[in-house]
């Protein structure tokens, strides 16, 4: 028995492929990998219209696509050298991000102060003009979209690709109120979010039987539906005009405006101080912090609730929560209710931010940004999606990352989904403890 237990790995090291020949089978899956790469990038990168003198003419830019091919094809043979050198470590092994995982929800005390202390001081450093203020409320917007997805996605596990829906829902429902019927910002906020919630509710009983890629397609469709609908009711949305001349939020009474309205005051003649459009940033800075902070504090709170463990019991097996007594059609309904109603309150903000709306902004790129946050930062991670939202709102601002955005984009995908599927800050932790002094090492 011995004996032939150590003759074994022997003759498997007989059979095994010659490093040689191992190398030129990743040569050649490098070779044809580039080969697709140069397929795609000729015409994609490698011609580009011009216009000069009122004419329109093209150019090539082959050099480009040479570059680009290239490391298409190191890099995929970089890949495949890489895991040949993987059978000698474990599969459980944790990453060398393990330690700040742990440490992010372990110190969440100290690091959650420390945060909002940097984010209020924000606008008041030398360095906060105008355009940073507002590259600032962007981020806020998308970490209050992502936090909304997070409940539909990453707690509950259903794959949501039409969330700009209730995104547009909540943008849609305010312009409406605002400008038709005269409602302020924070009388149009809460119903903004509870007609979002009835679109989400409305998503959900068409898709209660459906999983994985079939609930995708369908919530696809639904945001199509939506972008549709603004499109042609023109009645009600202004069709691709948009809706223009939408309030912004005052303080108190106060308009951030050069001519306060009949009525009002302006902020700078209360203060006695000159007019200045940064003040109006800056305001809507806070407000969009401050809404954060709330959508922030309740996915929290909900993620300790009987609610909440059902949305994680749910995403991790169906079946059982069934067998438990768990009523999926409820926690479903919750999960795309609750998602859209938070998304629903970040398009009320960016309605007020911008003062006009147009189907055009609520396009299925913004649902795949949303997305690409969430499972990026980490599905159910809170800090996993304000550090995704930074760095895919922050980068494209770069000059050299603005003309190649989507290209970095789809490879920062293609690289976390190899090197870490689960996410950047992917921790989950227990919601219940049986034994609060006990945690694992």
């Amino acid at each position: 028995m011995s004996a032939g237990t150590q003759a074994q790995p022997a003759s498997l090291a007989d059979h095994a492929a010659p490093p040689s020949l191992a190398l030129g089978v990743l040569v050649k899956e490098a070779f044809l990998t580039a080969v697709v790469a140069l397929v795609l990038a000729i015409p994609l990168v490698g011609f580009r219209i011009v216009e000069s003198n009122g004419t329109s003419g093209l150019t090539t830019r082959f050099w480009w696509v040479a570059v680009g091919v290239g490391a298409v094809f190191v890099g995929r043979l970089a890949l495949g050298l890489w895991r040949r050198g993987l059978p000698a470590r474990a599969t459980g092994r944790a990453s060398w991000l393990a330690p700040l995982v742990r440490y992010g929800p372990r110190h969440a005390r100290i690091i959650a102060p420390i945060g909002i202390a940097a984010a209020l001081a924000l606008p008041l450093l030398p360095i906060a003009t105008r355009s940073v203020v507002e590259l600032g409320i962007g981020v806020l917007t998308y970490i209050m979209l992502g936090w909304g997805l997070n409940v539909v996605v990453g707690l509950a596990g259903l794959l949501d690709l039409g969330y700009v829906a209730f995104y547009a829902v909540g943008a849609y429902s305010f312009a409406i109120l605002a400008h038709d019927f005269g409602l302020t910002f924070w009388e149009c906020l809460p119903l903004s979010g509870l007609l979002a919630a009835a679109a989400g509710v409305l998503l959900g009983f068409p898709v209660l039987r459906l999983r994985g890629d079939y609930l995708a397609i369908v919530t696809l469709g639904f945001g199509e539906i939506i972008h549709i609908l603004l499109l042609n009711w023109t009645s009600l949305t202004q069709g691709p005009n948009g809706i223009g001349d939408i309030p912004h939020p005052g303080l108190f009474g106060l308009v951030f405006e050069r001519r306060a309205p009949p009525g009002f005051t302006t902020f700078h003649d209360f203060l006695g101080i000159d007019f200045n459009p940064l003040h109006r940033a800056i305001f809507l800075y806070y407000v969009a912090l401050l809404l954060a902070l709330i959508v922030n504090l309740f996915t929290l709170r909900l993620r300790r609730l009987p609610i909440g463990r059902a949305w994680e019991a749910l995403r991790e097996d169906e079946i059982a929560c069934r067998a438990l007594g768990i009523n999926p059609t409820n926690v479903k309904l919750s999960a795309f209710g609750i998602g859209a109603m938070l998304g629903g309150f970040a398009g009320a903000f960016f309605a007020t931010r911008l003062g006009f709306i147009s189907p055009e902004s609520f396009t299925f790129t913004e649902s795949a940004t949303i997305l690409a946050i969430v499972v990026l930062g980490g599905m159910g991670s809170q800090t996993g999606v304000v550090l995704a939202a930074v760095l895919l709102v922050l980068l494209p601002e770069l000059r050299f990352f603005a003309e190649f955005r989507m290209l970095f984009f789809g490879a920062a995908m293609v690289i976390i989904m190899v090197w870490r599927p689960q996410g950047l800050l992917a921790h989950r932790e227990p919601s219940l403890r049986l034994h609060p002094g006990r945690r694992q090492p």
